[in-house]
């Protein structure tokens, strides 16, 4: 049923459209493209302007063939660098770079599924309620897209997420995340004639960073400074320092005491500096600011859309798995607001890296699970 070299050609002209977060428009207009051919009713919300990009959201609604909700389709069709002017080769089953930048299989994967499976409900006339496919921007930079979906617009209440590896993998579960920022106050002072009058913000950075827990805290929960930036020329005592840093869990309160165990490390580093020049004391302080990104995931394997995709599988000939993730994804928003929905694997590999690869079979596949799943969907509505 499914067109591998159609599939192939899909993919490849996203592939070559440049689609960096906040910089969807060619993507945002050749998917709208793709969409109204098929006839679709699309629309594009207003999230670029309220994100800084210069694209939005696009909701594609293609009519279903009988009455009941919509099924919810999504991915997001930007990309993190390097983007820009990808040369892509399809060769024993795989689509790669030449290895000089990234491929965007992540997700433009997921956007080839989802278009391959709107056009093969209809040439082969596929029984289906509605289909409305969500096609998110920036989700690489914090979900913010999906964010910005007015799901009180979608009829739909369950669906499928396309952004993992593999079909014969199901993602119920994430994390919840939060960013955290701090600044470090010191005083500057000169570092060759007077080091002793000063307070080194760099010295308080290093020191709390060192006591931190990080990286994999436990089974359910993570934590990481990605950022560090301060300081400027080596005869001035640094007076500023500022961290970016995460923790996700499992687990919010996890999550929460984590980010608390991170800003008492450098308030204890922070509490041994001070100093006194001109009368006038000094002492080192933290700022801290926390934002929450986004709440954990949790569908039941006995909820709908589970069941669904494991039945799915059994009549294609497979077993899915449902596991969980460490990573966040546009499911953990929808989710949230109260569309149940999972984040089936559909053949990106190596993401994020100058190595990434698409699997060209398991797009494929993806595809036909995506079609089953659809008309089992249908067949339960009308039962």
């Amino acid at each position: 049923m499914v067109n591998k070299e159609r599939i192939v050609e899909t993919f490849l002209s996203f592939v070559h459209t440049d689609s960096h977060s906040r910089d969807e428009r060619r993507m945002a207009d050749l998917v709208r493209r793709y969409c109204e051919e098929l006839g679709a009713t699309v629309e594009e919300d207003a999230a670029g302007a309220a994100v800084g990009g210069n694209a939005g959201n696009i909701i594609a609604r293609l009519h279903g063939t009988i009455p009941g909700r919509p099924f919810m389709l999504s991915a997001h069709m930007d990309t993190v660098t390097p983007g820009e002017g990808i040369k892509a080769t399809v060769e024993d089953g795989r689509v790669r770079t030449d290895g000089t930048t990234i491929l965007g299989g992540d997700d433009k994967t997921g956007l080839t599924v989802i278009i391959e499976t709107m056009r093969l409900l209809q040439e082969e006339k596929i029984p289906h309620t509605g289909i409305e496919a969500v096609i998110s921007i920036c989700e690489e930079v914090g979900l913010l897209g999906a964010k910005e979906v007015d799901t009180s617009r979608l009829e739909a209440r369950q669906g499928l997420i396309f952004d993992a590896e593999s079909p014969t993998e199901l993602y119920t579960k994430g994390p919840a995340s939060s960013s955290v920022e701090f600044v470090i106050h010191g005083l500057e002072a000169h570092a060759g004639v007077a080091p002793e009058q000063g307070i080194s913000a760099i010295v308080i950075a290093a020191q709390g960073i060192a006591k931190m827990k990080l990286g994999r805290i436990d089974s359910e929960t993570t934590a990481n400074i990605g950022r560090i930036e301060g300081g400027g020329r080596t005869n001035i005592i640094p007076n500023h320092v500022l961290l970016r840093g995460e923790a996700r869990s499992m687990i919010e309160s996890k999550m929460d005491a984590q980010l608390a165990q991170m800003r008492e490390c450098l308030e204890e580093a922070a509490s041994e500096y001070e100093v006194t020049v001109d009368g006038v004391t000094t002492r080192a302080r933290i700022e801290t600011r926390i934002e929450r990104s986004y709440a954990a995931m949790d569908v039941p394997e006995s909820s709908s859309v589970v069941q669904l995709v494991k039945q799915a599988s059994r009549n294609l000939g497979f077993e899915v798995q449902v596991l969980a993730s460490g990573g966040g994804c546009d499911a953990n928003i929808f989710n949230e607001r109260g569309i149940e929905c999972a984040n089936l694997g559909c053949g990106e590999r190596a993401i994020h890296t100058v190595n990434e690869w698409a699997d060209i079979a398991d797009m494929v596949r993806a595809t036909e699970l995506a079609i089953e799943v659809i008309r089992l969907n249908a067949k339960a509505v009308t039962d």
